[in-house]
């Protein structure tokens, strides 16, 4: 029998709720997420999940909760509900090349003499990106860290996801672009707990102690003024898109202000615009743009760089273990924006693959990995034939120790897309790791060779702004070890 939430579902969503239109005016003037402007039916799926938890029929009995004694705490709740995203260790590795290679060794070199290193994640969800600045500071100061004060702030308007940040305990999914060495050095393992397959990661104490966490939303940088304390490195990526093109410039302009003289921000790809420079000198970097105050010195340090992160698989000389499943997310969004955690209700396919992809990611990145593997194998009943959706069934069967079944969605993303570089590439790994070293180097050997019939600076879809030249490189490197090791 249907309760009431699933009639006014089947009734006809958004369009048949009457409330709604005035709920989606109160969130986008409270939150500033003007991305639900022209997206009624993604924003009452949301809107419906926080209707089924408090077992409310539709939007006017909803407004009236959230004008209601417990109108503070549920508006948190919605609040989350609408903008937790995807999130994991070392995202964009151009942008951490960036970080590593120039513009941390431009901050170290130029705070020498104050010995003070001050930096702002903006929108961290969970948590995973200040906590890789922390690695990369720690790594760069090597011995001097303890002479230096360095503040990392990480600020989101979900407090459900700064709760997991706090707790610095992450899933395989979270590190997936972490080679073992890194997983080591850097994380201790944690037991499985009650519904979890396997145990997570928890990040060292010595990188958890360098970041704190706050709440805040981005819409009141506009109206607040800038504080004395300003920081050398902002990023807000991947947050502008959520924004209309006039809170992005004022809040752009709010993150310029915050900025101390020489320092740097990071924002997403898809979100420059030739708008901020008004106020900030975009500065082409290895990539990706990065901006700094109007008249800076854009010559970057000639400090090498100390420290090398893994956010590829890399190149080693003999077969391997089979590292973390790589990096899953949207191609460059020149289209669509990639709002992170487009996610239908658990048990129930997304109104498209790419929805329902997004779901499955937003799990697996929150540590729910049987949860994101049940909501895939049910979408996948409406959306069998999407290759990428296959791809990612193949991820996450990995990730549960599950090789046959992993093996098999492999081959069918390849069946359905014979050109999917990244798919020949993890077949040959898991076949290297399961001893079949000839069948391992026909899947990467057509790796290689789709990888180099591409332009050497193309991202590869589902591959995290990995280039094909990078893939090339290391199908190239495994396919040698597999040659030195066959007798």
């Amino acid at each position: 029998m249907m309760g009431p939430v699933e009639r006014t579902r089947r009734a006809g969503g958004a369009a048949a709720d009457a409330g709604f239109p005035v709920l989606k005016a109160r969130v986008i003037a409270r939150t500033g997420h003007n991305y639900y402007a022209d997206k009624d039916d993604l924003l009452h799926d949301r809107v419906r999940r926080r209707l089924k938890v408090c077992g409310l029929p539709d939007c006017t009995a909803y407004l009236a909760l959230l004008d209601g004694p417990g109108g503070r705490e549920e508006w948190v709740e919605l609040e989350a509900e609408i903008t937790i995203g995807e999130t994991f260790f070392f995202r964009y590795a151009e942008q951490f090349e960036a970080l590593r290679d120039t513009i941390l060794p431009d901050l170290i070199a130029a705070r020498r003499a104050t010995r003070t290193l001050r930096i702002w994640s903006a929108g961290c969800s969970t948590g995973a990106e200040p906590y890789s600045l922390a690695i990369l500071v720690h790594e760069l100061l090597g011995e001097a860290l303890p002479d230096w004060s360095v503040t990392i702030l990480g600020t989101d308007i979900s407090e459900a996801a700064l709760a997991t940040a706090r707790a610095a305990e992450f899933g395989p999914w979270a590190l997936r672009t972490l080679g073992e060495p890194e997983r080591v050095r850097w994380f201790r393992n944690t037991p499985a707990r009650p519904g979890q397959p396997r145990g997570g990661y928890a990040l060292r104490a010595v990188y958890r102690r360098m970041v704190r966490f706050e709440r805040q939303n981005l819409l009141a940088l506009i109206e607040a003024v800038a504080p004395g304390a300003a920081y050398d490195l902002i990023l807000c990526r991947n947050v502008l898109i959520y924004f209309s093109a006039d809170h992005v410039n004022r809040i752009v302009r709010a993150l310029g202000q915050r900025l101390e003289g020489g320092g740097w921000l990071l924002i997403g790809h898809a979100e420059p615009n030739p708008a901020f420079g008004q106020w900030l000198e975009p500065v082409a970097l290895p990539g990706t743009v990065a901006y700094r105050p109007t008249g800076t010195v854009t010559a970057p340090s000639s400090a090498p760089p100390a420290f090398v992160p893994a956010p590829v698989v890399p190149a080693p000389a003999v077969v391997p273990v089979v590292p973390a499943p790589p990096p899953v997310v949207v191609p460059a969004p020149a289209t669509r924006p990639s709002i992170e955690g487009d996610r239908p209700d658990d048990g129930e396919p997304g109104a498209s693959p790419a929805a329902l992809r997004d779901s499955v990611r937003s799990l697996a990145d929150s540590g729910k990995t049987a949860q994101a593997w049940r909501v895939l194998q049910e979408g996948l009943a409406a959306y069998g034939t999407d290759p990428a959706l296959r791809y990612y069934e193949g991820l996450l069967a990995l990730d549960l120790g599950r090789e046959a079944d992993a093996e098999q969605a492999l081959r069918r993303a390849l069946f359905l897309d014979r050109g999917f570089v990244m798919a020949h590439y993890q077949l040959g790994l898991l076949l290297a790791r399961s001893g079949r070293p000839s069948q391992a180097a026909r899947a990467l050997d057509n790796a290689l060779r789709l990888a180099q019939g591409l332009p050497p600076g193309m991202g590869l879809p589902e591959g995290d702004g990995v280039s094909a030249a990078r893939m090339a490189e290391n199908a190239r490197a495994l396919l040698a070890g597999i040659a030195g090791a066959t007798p």
